[in-house]
Parts: C-alpha cells; sequence; structure tokens
C-alpha cells in the first residue's frame, strides 16, 4: 500500500468514527447543561466549596466566577511546583524556578499547556498527576462551561441570567470528560501506553551506558490531554513517545480524542437554540477548513520530490516511521486547528509551508473545530462577523439566532478578534527587537523568525505545540510567553461572557423574508471566507517574513 493511499484511508477512518460519535455525544452533552439534577456526587462537591448550583448567574457573576476559580488554581499549581523537592513522589527532583513555574502553572490553566521543560526530567508524579492532569480537567471544563453560557445568550430571552459557573463546571468534569477518559485510558493502556508510579530506573545498555526514564500515569494524563484539547506530554518528546503512542492505531486513536468534543459541541448547540441545522451549519464549516487544511498539509510533505523523498515516501525528517507522513499529517492539522497542541512529529522539520499550515491553523483563531469549548464560541463570534458583513451588503440590520447584532454586540465580537492578534504580534516584534531573545533561536533566517512568531502564535492562541528549535527556557520568554496565554485565554472570555448576557436580555426577532438564513449552504461559504479573509490581512505580512519565504524559497 503507498503511503498517499494508507494517510487517505486513516482520515477517511477518522471521519467515521466522529460521524457515529457525533449525534450520541452531542445530545449527551446538551442534557447534561440543560439538566436541572444533580448527582450525589456533584451535591457533595457544591457543599464542599459552598456553591450553590441552583442559583442564575448574569455574566458579570459568571465571569467572577471564571476568573476567581482560575487565579487559585495558576497560585495552586505554582506553589506546587516550588514546593516540590519537599513532596513525596517527587523522584529527587528540586522544585521548579520561579519564572519557570509561573509559565507552567499560566500554561496548564489557560488550557495551552506550552512546556519548557524535559517532562521527565523536572516533574514529579504528584506535580504530573495531582497538578498538571488535575489542570487538564479543569481547564478543559472551564472552556465548555464559557461556551455554554453564550449558547444560552442565544436560547434565552428577556434575561441577563446565563447559568451557574459552577454546576457547569463540575457537570462537564463529573459527567463528560472523566467517564470517556477512564474508557479511553484503558484503550490506551491496553494498547501499550504506561500507566504505573515507578521510580526511575535504568533501560538498555546504549554504548557502554545506561539510559534512565521514570514511570508514571502516563495513559491516564494522556487521554485527557488530548480529550480536552490541552497538549502537554508526560515526556518531552510528546505524542511521539512510545510510552504515549506505541502504535498508529493509537496515533489516530488520539486524533479522534482530539477533536471528539470540539465537533460534537456543535451539535449541542443546535440542541439548545432548537435547531440542529444551525448546528450543521456550524459543523459544516469546521470541516470544510479542517479537510481543507488537511489535504493541503499531506499535499505539501508528500509532493517533495528528489531520491531520498522518493524513498521515504515523503518528507520524513522529524516524523516517526510509525506514523509515516499521512498519520504526522493529520495529527499535526488536528492538534493546531484545535487548542491541544500535541505533537507526534517536528513541526520544525515540515516542508516550509507545512510548518506554515500549522501556525496559520492556530491563527484562524483555533475554531475548526478548535477546542473544548473555545472552538465553539469562537466559531459564534465568527458567524456573528459573517452576520455583520452580510447586513452591510444588503443594508439590513444583522440578526443571528433571532437576535440583532448592534452596535453593543458587534464591538464585543470585534474587541473579541482583536486580542489575540495583537498579543502574538506585538510579543514576536519586541522580541525580534531586543538584543537578548534572539540568542534562543537555533536558525537564523526565515526559519528562525518563525521560531519566535509560533511561539507567541502558540502561546497567546493557547495551543501549546512548539516549533521546536527555540530555546524557550529564559526569563523573557517564560515571562512574556507566561502573560501572552494568561492574556490569550481570559481576556476574550469577558468579550464573549459580556456578548452572551447582551443576547439574552433581548427579545427575539422574528424572522422575515430579508433574514439571512444562516442554515443554508451559502452562509457556510461566507462565513469560511470571512475567517480566511479577516485571518490573512492579519497575519500574512507576517507570514510572508517567515515560512511563506522558507516555502517559496525551497
Amino acid at each position: 500500500m503507498s503511503p498517499v493511499l494508507a494517510g487517505v484511508l486513516q482520515l477517511l477512518a477518522l471521519i467515521a468514527a466522529l460521524a457515529l460519535a457525533y449525534r450520541p455525544l452531542g445530545d449527551h452533552m446538551a442534557r447534561v447543561y440543560s439538566s436541572d439534577k444533580h448527582l450525589r456526587v456533584e451535591k457533595w462537591i457544591y457543599k464542599g466549596i459552598g456553591a450553590n448550583p441552583d442559583a442564575e448567574m448574569r455574566w458579570p457573576a459568571y465571569l467572577r466566577g471564571v476568573l476567581a476559580f482560575s487565579a487559585v488554581s495558576v497560585l495552586f499549581l505554582y506553589l506546587l511546583q516550588r514546593l516540590q523537592g519537599h513532596l513525596p513522589g517527587s523522584l529527587g527532583f528540586a522544585a521548579i524556578d520561579p519564572d519557570q513555574a509561573f509559565n507552567t502553572a499560566a500554561s496548564f490553566v489557560a488550557n495551552t499547556n506550552w512546556q519548557s521543560y524535559y517532562g521527565e526530567q523536572a516533574m514529579g508524579h504528584v506535580v504530573q498527576t495531582g497538578g498538571l492532569a488535575v489542570q487538564n480537567f479543569l481547564s478543559a471544563s472551564v472552556g465548555i462551561a464559557v461556551a455554554v453560557a453564550l449558547v444560552r445568550g442565544f436560547a434565552r430571552s428577556r434575561t441577563g441570567e446565563l447559568g451557574n459557573f459552577w454546576a457547569d463546571l463540575v457537570r462537564g468534569t463529573v459527567r463528560i470528560l472523566l467517564p470517556i477518559s477512564v474508557i479511553a485510558a484503558i484503550v490506551l493502556v491496553a494498547c501499550g501506553a504506561l500507566q504505573n508510579f515507578s521510580g526511575i530506573h535504568a533501560v538498555g545498555q546504549f554504548f557502554g551506558g545506561s539510559q534512565q526514564w521514570n514511570g508514571g500515569a502516563v495513559a491516564s494524563q494522556e487521554v485527557i490531554k488530548e480529550l480536552g484539547t490541552n497538549g502537554g506530554g508526560y515526556f518531552n518528546a510528546n505524542s511521539a513517545h512510545p510510552f504515549e503512542n506505541p502504535t498508529p492505531f493509537t496515533n489516530l486513536f488520539e486524533i479522534f480524542l482530539i477533536l471528539l468534543i470540539p465537533f460534537a459541541l456543535t451539535r449541542t448547540f443546535g440542541r439548545m437554540v432548537g435547531s440542529l441545522r444551525q448546528g450543521y451549519a456550524i459543523l459544516a464549516t469546521m470541516v470544510t477548513i479542517w479537510i481543507g487544511f488537511t489535504a493541503l498539509m499531506m499535499w505539501t510533505e508528500f509532493a517533495h520530490h528528489g531520491p531520498a523523498f522518493d524513498i521515504a515516501g515523503g518528507a520524513m525528517e522529524g516524523k516517526e516511521t510509525r506514523f509515516g507522513v499521512g498519520g504526522s499529517s493529520i495529527f499535526a492539522v488536528a492538534t493546531t486547528l484545535t487548542s491541544t497542541g500535541a505533537v507526534d512529529s517536528f513541526h520544525s522539520s515540515f516542508t516550509g509551508l507545512g510548518g506554515g499550515i500549522t501556525m496559520l491553523g492556530m491563527q484562524l483563531g483555533e475554531i475548526a473545530p478548535g477546542g473544548t469549548g473555545s472552538g465553539l464560541y469562537g466559531m459564534l463570534i465568527m458567524a456573528i462577523i459573517a452576520v455583520f458583513i452580510a447586513g452591510l451588503m444588503v443594508g439590513r440590520t444583522p440578526e443571528y439566532l433571532g437576535k440583532k447584532i448592534g452596535t453593543r454586540e458587534i464591538k464585543f465580537a470585534a474587541i473579541y478578534i482583536l486580542v489575540t492578534p495583537a498579543l502574538v504580534l506585538v510579543f514576536t516584534a519586541a522580541a525580534m527587537a531586543l538584543p537578548t531573545p534572539g540568542n534562543s533561536m537555533t536558525n537564523s533566517g526565515a526559519h528562525g523568525f518563525s521560531e519566535i512568531l509560533y511561539a507567541y502564535t502558540s502561546g497567546a492562541n493557547n495551543n501549546g505545540s512548539a516549533f521546536a528549535g527555540l530555546n524557550a527556557d529564559t526569563q523573557w520568554f517564560n515571562s512574556t510567553i507566561g502573560l501572552a496565554m494568561l492574556l490569550g485565554r481570559f481576556l476574550p472570555m469577558v468579550f464573549v461572557l459580556a456578548l452572551a448576557g447582551s443576547l439574552a436580555e433581548q427579545k427575539p426577532v422574528p424572522a422575515t423574508a430579508g433574514t439571512l438564513r444562516t442554515e443554508k449552504p451559502l452562509f457556510t461559504g461566507l462565513l469560511v471566507g470571512a475567517i480566511l479573509i479577516i485571518t490573512g490581512l492579519t497575519y500574512f505580512p507576517a507570514l510572508a517574513l517567515g515560512p511563506l519565504a522558507e516555502g517559496l524559497a525551497s
């Protein structure tokens, strides 16, 4: 079987699996967030934290819950790392330096999971399982909660109430993320992924010496890192490591986990607003971009000619032989079009245009299908922008799902889409202008610029993957990328929740003959075009200096 055919068959199998899971999972999540009943374990949690899950919140109170919980999470994870040397199960590792502890705490709480350290050489069992893995669950649940709050803003009328943050947080964790993670972890363990709490031990003999590895609860953390679109690897090699991702089947299974919830949330959205067709329109937009990027990536990585490429079946530098070009390309697009950031290959070794595709996927706002929750609310923001553009074309007040998109709503949406590009471009410009940060680049020229542009793109968009080649474990990059991750995560949430509150206060507007049909293919095409054009205008100059210059020169 040719490598190209193998890659296409993997893609088709993935699409089939996602299609089978789409309806049951999407309907289940709609029931979870629409139910007025509480499980016994959830009642215990509410009692423990002193929350009233039945108290409705307006958007400022909902936002305060998000920010307060996340601030406490950052502080807890920071202290856990700083005290690591005094904790049991530390494997003898010392406390993490302050700047790196801040960076890591910000990273995992912001659902970014950017790592400027070697996991197997820095973090003990307590920090890995009691700190990082816990945040993998909670940060993902926070993202879903904010998305659900925005959906309620569309679904409700003449009220500013968006639900209860604490109830949404607990339900997302207990009823959605935990059950799927348990089942998926068993699958990974059965396929050879590591799951234990062993200490450091020598493995084999290499050139007269031995290589040392430590064990850990790898499979369980691997599952939630993909399912929650987190991305932080137990080992430095991330999902390229055979202890995390042993076989081509587990590679495809992990891609399935990455895409599962973001795609299924479009059905949840359709259920909660009372129109499955609206959910299908958002799904069609996401799928169009995802398949287009995947096809383009596979073409760029398979198309290079020459004896070495012909023998290897494509550009194999930096890719695992057990996954090949096809599996690596599908994984790279899935992880950068979502906020996952896990990698099973070396993105810096992709072709010039291939590396640019991974970067552009993040710069779209990671909305195709995006992160758990963040992908849906990002896409709905873009849908509001597309409706506004259509309204300008025909001279009508724009409407979406029966709600008018007025001055207030479009301001919230516009600020949302400006926050992340501003963070990326300002921090990149500062790093290139100052004398010290440039010393961290392994490469010069366009590729070196791409290393820094990719780092801030990944951080501000809460992706977490690295282009590699950049030494990010410095005070400058730990501090600035940490700041970019926090601002890139929580500033947009402010405008999402403010928009949700504004929409919930409106009364429904009846559809007329002049109302734009947002469930039709025409709107899907308009939405895809708006996403690509807005992103292209924003990032094209920077891309032209980096991956485009490198790709066109090769």
